[in-house]
This record gives structure tokens, C-alpha cells and sequence, in this order.
């Protein structure tokens, strides 16, 4: 019983262990790097979980047909492109950040920034 739920919804333990492990990522690491490496991993995970709860058993492309057609919204894919576009543009602006937090400190460790803002 246990085994025949775990094979038919296979997909959501992906899901849920990316997203677990993209958190970890982003809560467990202290360097800023590994941080946005979990935060790219968890949006990914959010990104493919919409997209599979998107898809219709049966389902085809939108096209017109005479009679009644099953098919699978388009509309779930085209928010996810558009969420995609903006992982990568966060992406990219963490990283100029964490460059940016280099040249300034000369490290991409959490807890030796923190220590040096404190002693400033």
C-alpha cells in the first residue's frame, strides 16, 4: 500500500527533497555562495512542481479540434517562464552582491562578515 503511493506520486518526493534540500542550502551554509546555489535549487524545485501539477493524464497541446478536447493548460508553463527569468535576474544580482561583499572583506563566510561589521 505504502509502496504503490510512493511509486505513483514519485514525483512529489523529488519535489519535496529539492526543496529541503535548496532550504538547507540557504538556512545550514554560511558562505554566500552556497547560499545562492540552495536558493537557485529551491526555486528550480517550486518551478517543476508547478509544471507537473500542470499536466493533464491525456492531455494534448491547444489546438482546435471538432468535439471535446482534453488538454494541458498553458498557462502554469508560461507563469513558470516568466519566474524563470526572474530566479536568474536575482541570480545574477546576489552574485554581483557576493563580488561586491569580496572585494569589501575578502571573504564569502557569513559569520566572519557579521564579526567584522561588529568590531567596526
Amino acid at each position: 500500500m505504502v509502496l504503490e503511493i510512493i511509486l505513483t506520486k514519485y514525483n512529489y518526493f523529488i519535489y519535496i527533497s529539492l526543496m529541503a534540500l535548496g532550504f538547507y542550502g540557504m538556512i545550514g551554509k554560511s558562505n554566500l555562495i552556497k547560499k545562492l546555489i540552495g536558493m537557485s535549487v529551491f526555486q528550480y524545485s517550486i518551478f517543476l512542481f508547478y509544471i507537473s501539477i500542470a499536466d493533464v493524464e491525456g492531455g494534448t497541446a491547444p489546438i482546435l479540434v471538432k468535439g471535446e478536447v482534453v488538454y494541458v493548460n498553458p498557462l502554469p508553463h508560461v507563469l513558470i517562464l516568466t519566474a524563470i527569468v526572474v530566479a536568474v535576474s536575482t541570480l545574477a544580482v546576489g552574485l554581483s552582491l557576493a563580488v561586491r561583499i569580496y572585494r569589501e572583506f575578502g571573504t564569502l563566510d557569513e559569520n566572519k562578515i557579521l564579526m567584522g561589521l561588529k568590531n567596526d
